[in-house]
């Protein structure tokens, strides 16, 4: 019988779960391809074979997204996967659309077939959009968790850049294990801040296997989702992130919508940085789409590590990349710290921008005075360092989550800043999770 013939499209995640989880094992298919986009450099590869099982014993090419009708037509593809997150309902469509023009089907895989199951209980961090601050209430979750004497894994959504191989289950209980792996950017804003704070981090490429050994070792797995993607595993509790400051947003990308309508906890945060209005028109939209949901408030208060006095300065301000590129968000932590600290001026890094930065900056011509931590491999983290050292500045304050000083030499002094949960009014989401707590204490510590 002749396989089917289907082409996967995607940025480096779920795909290749959608993959791992639906088709490795089908005789009855044949992948094609997998596409990448959104992350520079992961594309013009080859998902290994060790990862992509007998039926695939040269691996599967992975060729840019720009390809795609030439793809289609090249290796008679029949249908087309959309595995993608963070994307706009209407870019979601022209993809449909250009898959469409081209004859092939369209499939969009669903939560019953791509959820694994597990035998720990599991408690899914996701939203509606990119930025929206999941990383501080998966910290905050892991602490509500601990202090209630149970043991947590954190297990983060995929950030497969670099060798896919040796990526396929990765743990972190050590910031010696995150250098080791020498990670990205993106990959370190994950994982320092729950390490120190005492939690493991898993993550990986191969979900089914990180669930058998993160389940061992856990009474509760925390699922910390990344972009708006829905949670890989089936989970006991589903909490949803939305943005007070981008109402609207919660019915407007995908897979977003689709958190918010299956949640059972919905925070709605940054709620201290939005108009009255936003906030209505939001809570509007949650009863609207999911009336049964416990909705929570919740605050993003900056905090700022000691260092030089930062009244009257020229800062140099460089945020989270993620969340200012595709995310979208015109500012992050540091912004909000430098101004509220009394920085005389934000230079705009842009003139001094060199090799892949300036490059970030053409490909999202939204981003203001402010530099994007992108570091997805050794060339764009020295365009990254060379930028900071030209651009003439009394200091830098980070508002990414990781120890950037470690990593390279910015040529200036530092100050970090970061966003922390806190919740603003009652339920509190320690309030929500009580019964799930209360049930899970009593029958699975041990």
């Amino acid at each position: 019988m002749t396989r089917r013939r289907v082409l996967i499209l995607g940025a480096g995640g779920r795909d290749f779960h959608d993959f791992n989880v639906v088709f490795r094992d089908d005789p009855d298919v044949e992948i094609v391809a997998i596409t990448a986009a959104q992350i520079p450099n992961i594309d013009d590869r080859a998902y290994p074979p060790a990862l992509s099982g007998p039926l695939y014993p040269a691996g599967i090419p992975i060729r840019p997204q720009n390809e795609l009708e030439r793809l289609v037509a090249d290796r008679r593809v029949d249908e087309v996967v959309v595995s993608y997150s963070d994307l706009a309902h209407v870019d979601v469509m022209h993809l449909v659309s250009r898959v469409l023009a081209t004859g092939a089907d369209v499939r969009f895989l669903g939560p019953s077939n791509t959820m694994l199951t597990s035998d720990t209980p599991v408690v899914a961090v996701v939203a509606s959009r990119t930025g929206v601050g999941k990383s501080q209430t998966s910290r905050h979750l892991g602490r509500i968790l601990t202090e209630a004497g149970l043991r947590v894994a954190l297990v983060r959504h995929p950030m497969p850049y670099g060798d896919l191989e040796p990526m396929r289950v990765q743990r972190f209980a050590s910031l010696a294990d995150i250098d080791a792996a020498n990670p990205t950017i993106e990959e370190r804003e994950e994982y320092e801040e729950p390490v120190r704070q005492g939690l493991v981090i898993y993550a990986g490429v191969d979900y089914a296997a990180i669930l058998a050994q993160a389940g061992d070792e856990a009474d509760v797995i925390v699922w910390d989702g990344g972009n708006n993607d829905v949670s890989f595993f089936r989970p006991n509790v589903t909490i949803c992130l939305v943005d007070a400051l981008r109402p609207g947003h919660e019915l407007a990308y995908h897979p977003g919508e689709v958190n918010l309508r299956m949640a059972d906890i919905v925070v709605i945060n940054k709620i201290d940085s939005a108009d009255s209005s936003a906030i209505a028109d939001i809570r509007h939209n949650i009863a609207a789409v999911n009336p049964d949901a416990v909705v929570v408030s919740a605050n993003s208060p900056v905090t700022l590590d000691p260092g030089l006095d930062l009244a009257g300065a020229r800062v140099l301000v460089v945020e989270d990349g993620p969340t200012v590129t595709h995310g979208g968000m015109p500012f992050g932590a540091g912004v909000v710290a430098a101004q509220a600290a009394g920085a005389a001026e934000l230079v705009d890094p842009r003139p001094w921008a060199v090799g892949q930065i300036a490059n970030t900056y053409e490909r999202y011509p939204d981003i203001g005075p402010l530099l994007p931590a992108m570091g997805y491999g050794d060339d764009q983290l020295a365009d990254l360092q060379a930028t900071m050292r030209a651009v003439p500045c009394d200091v830098v304050v980070t508002g990414t989550p990781i120890d950037l000083g470690h990593i390279i030499d910015p040529g200036h002094p530092l100050r970090h800043a970061r966003y922390e949960y806190a919740d603003a009014g009652t339920p509190t989401l320690a309030d929500a999770l009580r019964p799930f707590i209360e049930q899970l204490a009593g029958s699975t510590i041990r």
